[in-house]
């Protein structure tokens, strides 16, 4: 699995909250992750336009990654606030067949234009996860 803690140092922010929300990997579960995502970019005094287009991101990057999971995996949300006014998402799940999502697809242009950066990997485990980072337009950024 990524380590979304370290992303922020390579942008020379200092993550101040990291929140992990491990859950099913099952879409019944996904209005939960919609939600904490939603409230920790208010946090960080994103806009409501920034905070519904992180959601759908989030939302999507799970859609996304449900789709190869292995039978009774759990998918893990890892979100990282940074001191920059920027959050750093990191979902990732055990999938069938170690697969990274194409970025050539529709909902990988769509996903890259919602949350800003956007990157995928793999692990020797299968483990496949998508990070995303988005910086907020809040008063002191």
């Amino acid at each position: 699995m990524t380590n979304i803690a370290e992303a922020p140092e390579a942008t020379g922010a200092t993550p101040r909250d990291v929140v992990v929300i491990t859950l099913p990997a099952n879409s019944a579960y996904l209005s939960v992750l919609r939600t904490a995502t939603a409230g920790l970019a208010a946090r960080l005094d994103f806009t409501i336009d920034e905070i519904e287009d992180l959601r759908i991101a989030v939302d999507e990057a799970c859609a996304m990654l449900l789709t190869q999971a292995r039978p009774d995996a759990e998918i893990t949300c890892e979100f990282s606030l940074d001191d920059d006014g920027a959050i750093s998402v990191a979902v990732s799940v055990l999938t069938v067949d170690g697969q990274q999502p194409s970025r050539e697809t529709f909902a990988w242009t769509v996903l890259s234009a919602l949350a800003g950066e956007v990157d995928s990997s793999a692990d020797s485990d299968r483990r496949v996860t998508i990070t995303l980072r988005k910086q907020g337009s809040g008063p002191d950024r």
